[in-house]
């Protein structure tokens, strides 16, 4: 098979889209497919682009600066995707590249699968701009109508969009890589390089740092736990975004480290005790499933795709989304009961095992073949999927 990707964010910058963009074209070149991947570029980007990858200028989006709008080079792309020949389009966001894939797939009447990751209208509500909530579902809507499947790594999102007109909804992109992010890489030299007190539990937030990741309840909770607990916890955020600096200047006690590469991520994460997450617009919340995977009870909040990851009272604790002290509460009690801790952590750990990625990457390539007719709809593995 010959897929092409589009993509309206990919490396180097990490994401949970660039994430899932990444297995799925590992997991099509070890199956021996053939990928091209249409991407922004981004000015920091290490070298050239890779093979079979079209890189398309970009620039800074103003309010959220790691975000950048491709330039609408419709014929470069046609032309690019032409000499690859795909036999299927898969456009990962509904951004501008997203759309000239979305068109090129139609136009070229080829099929066209899509994937919904992100809650823009959710989001609406975070930047005050709730009024446009409709518009930006009815965008959506027509957007992934045309789809001959749509991928969403959650089953409330999927129950959304079908709703909402759209039955060709799949739930898929649930699984963490349990080999890369793996308790066995907890590093006691990197807890003291970081400054964490000896017996102290490192209480982490990994993320984008922006609005709506509801950043001013981790903040609010932060501190009350500080308060609550002294020395006993040490605090690490992890990421960048436009409120990178607010979470700074409002905790300038919690240490702030950026952005980090997969391999010292998957370390950080070893490396802690616990992890946080306030946000209530996670269709999936890949970051809970890659803390559980490295051995973490997750404190999350009890809304959208984190439900689903994070078994309340088992793999940690779910809080209402706005719950400042619940949230204090949930990271004081996981600080002060290592055993409660140990315990959460093993289940952790072992839900995130159970969630066979291996089992998923078999079904997506059924996926692909039925869309182009290489495999009949009626496939025996298919229907039991």
């Amino acid at each position: 098979m010959r897929i092409a990707f589009v993509t309206d964010t990919f490396t180097p910058q990490v994401n949970g889209v660039t994430t899932i963009v990444r297995r799925v074209v590992a997991v099509l070149g070890r199956a021996g497919h053939r990928v091209a991947v249409v991407a922004p570029a981004y000015p920091e980007a290490p070298g050239p682009p890779a093979d079979g990858e079209l890189r398309i200028p970009s620039l800074r989006f103003p309010p959220y600066p790691a975000v950048r709008m491709s330039l609408p080079q419709s014929g470069r792309v046609a032309r690019f995707l032409d000499v690859f020949r795909p036999d299927l389009v898969h456009v990962m966001t509904e951004g501008p590249l997203g759309l000239l894939g979305r068109r090129y797939a139609l136009r070229r009447a080829l099929p066209l699968a899509t994937s919904f990751h992100t809650d823009f209208p959710g989001y609406t509500r975070d930047y005050g701009l709730g009024a446009l909530e409709p518009l930006v579902w009815r965008w959506l809507v027509w957007f992934h109508r045309p789809a001959s499947f749509i991928h969403t790594p959650g089953e409330a999102v999927r129950a959304e969009l079908m709703r909402r007109g759209l039955s060709r909804v799949r739930v898929w992109g649930r699984g963490a890589d349990t080999t890369v992010f793996d308790h066995r890489k907890r590093s006691p030299g990197l807890r003291q390089r970081l400054g964490v007190p000896y017996g102290a539990a490192l209480v982490l937030h990994v993320g984008r740092l922006a609005a709506e990741k509801n950043l001013e309840v981790l903040i609010g909770a932060w501190k009350l736990a500080r308060e609550q607990l002294g020395a006993a916890a040490a605090f690490v955020f992890a990421g960048e975004g436009p409120l990178a600096d607010r979470c700074a200047d409002a905790m300038p006690w919690a240490i702030r480290l950026g952005f980090l590469e997969i391999p010292l991520l998957a370390t950080l994460y070893a490396s802690a005790d616990l992890c946080v997450l306030p946000s209530r617009t996670e269709t999936c919340g890949l970051v809970a499933l890659e803390a559980m995977a490295s051995g973490l009870p997750v404190v999350a909040a009890d809304a959208g795709g984190l439900r689903e990851s994070v078994v309340d009272g088992v793999t940690g604790f779910r809080v209402p989304p706005d719950d400042v002290r619940g949230f204090a509460s949930a990271i004081a009690r996981l600080v002060l009961n290592p055993e409660l801790r140990r315990r959460m952590s093993e289940e952790a750990r072992l839900a995130a095992v159970a969630n066979n990625v291996d089992d998923e990457n078999e079904r997506l390539l059924d996926e692909y073949a039925i869309a182009i007719g290489r495999k009949p709809l009626e496939d025996p593995q298919w229907r039991a999927a």
